[in-house]
């Protein structure tokens, strides 16, 4: 059997995917599972146990690419195509796949070519994973459906031998980690916030900014303000897995409504969620099996003020992220 899972949106989108790739492995062990996604990617499958191939779609050459990525899966005869995202062009790949089975989302513009479609719904305390679970289930056997829509599958990636040997050297003491920015700014807790939480850490804590290259200004605003001097930035040092393995140890992991989040929920890491504009309610919580959701206990009539960040608080004033305290966050495990 050939499987081809679509999801070509973002870091989290993809993480929340992966539930999706368990289950199938599970169902149908001796498949073989093709997962595509976009460029800048990759880096979070390497040497993923149950993967059969990674399909790499360049939105750079966005057409030229589809095209590419859509004669050779046609060439692939797949039996399954699975497709997670809601835009025309995987509407369209999926549909003229050639596959017998073809599923997605009602809300994909091409949907009417899917040999079926499932509805999509935000809110009404529907987890994200739960969402992409329900495009599968109908090809799961009864007891694999009871197993896995029991609870909430957790997201999971693979950190490799090299990704653990990578980041060794940053274990030897107790650390947390905290995952400053986001690409939205009303998702984004405040480098002066981030300082006050810092400042209520035990002193013995070594501290350590993850992120991306593109976060290192944020950083380094944030080591400045603090003055701490046992506080590391590998903001733009390490890779997905090398994160991944980092955070699973840590004694604490501090990030936004972001995609560090659903790393750490992919390695069953303790996690403190801050929520600013948004709300766990949409769907997009942490899934780890410690977690802690920290929001302001202010009632703001204009939160949440969307469904994703904005790239500034419509009000001017931002107090669903100004009005959160350090005293809300949980002590550190011992």
């Amino acid at each position: 059997m050939k499987i081809l899972i679509i999801q070509s949106a973002s870091i989290g989108d993809v993480i929340l995917a992966t539930p999706l790739l368990e289950s199938l492995h599970s169902e149908y062990p001796s498949a073989e599972i093709d997962l595509l996604v976009k460029k800048g990617m990759e880096g979070l499958f390497k040497e993923h146990p149950f993967l059969n191939h990674l399909i790499i779609w360049d939105k750079a050459r966005k057409f030229n690419d589809f095209l590419r990525i859509l004669h050779n899966a046609r060439k692939r005869k797949y039996d399954l195509v699975i497709n997670i995202q809601r835009f025309a062009l995987t509407g369209i790949l999926t549909g003229f796949s050639g596959a017998s089975t073809t599923i997605g989302f009602s809300k994909n513009p091409f949907s009417f070519l899917f040999t079926k479609s499932i509805p999509h719904r935000i809110g009404q305390g529907i987890h994200e994973v739960e969402r992409n679970m329900s495009l599968i289930h109908s090809v799961l056997s009864a007891g694999q459906r009871v197993k896995e829509f029991g609870s909430i599958p957790r997201p999971r990636l693979y950190p490799s031998p090299s990704d653990e040997s990578g980041v060794r050297p940053y274990k030897d003491h107790p650390y947390v980690t905290i995952s400053p920015a986001s690409l939205w700014f009303t998702k984004q807790f405040p480098a002066v916030k981030w300082v006050e939480l810092i400042k209520t850490l035990p002193p013995e804590i070594h501290i350590y900014l993850l992120g991306s290259p593109a976060d290192l200004q944020l950083c380094e605003e944030i080591r400045s303000l603090s003055g701490q001097e046992n506080l590391l930035i590998l903001a733009g040092k390490l890779s997905f897995l090398e994160s991944a393995a980092l955070m699973r140890d840590s004694r604490m992991n501090y990030t936004n409504d972001s995609a560090p989040m659903h790393l750490a929920s992919a390695v069953n890491a303790l996690t403190s969620a801050v929520y600013c504009s948004t709300v766990p309610e949409f769907g997009f919580g942490p899934l780890a099996e410690k977690t802690w959701i920290i929001q302001t206990g202010k009632q703001l009539k204009c939160r949440p003020c969307g469904l994703h960040g904005k790239k500034e608080c419509p009000l001017e004033h931002f107090e669903c992220a100004l009005t959160i305290n350090p005293d809300q966050f949980p002590a550190i495990p011992g």
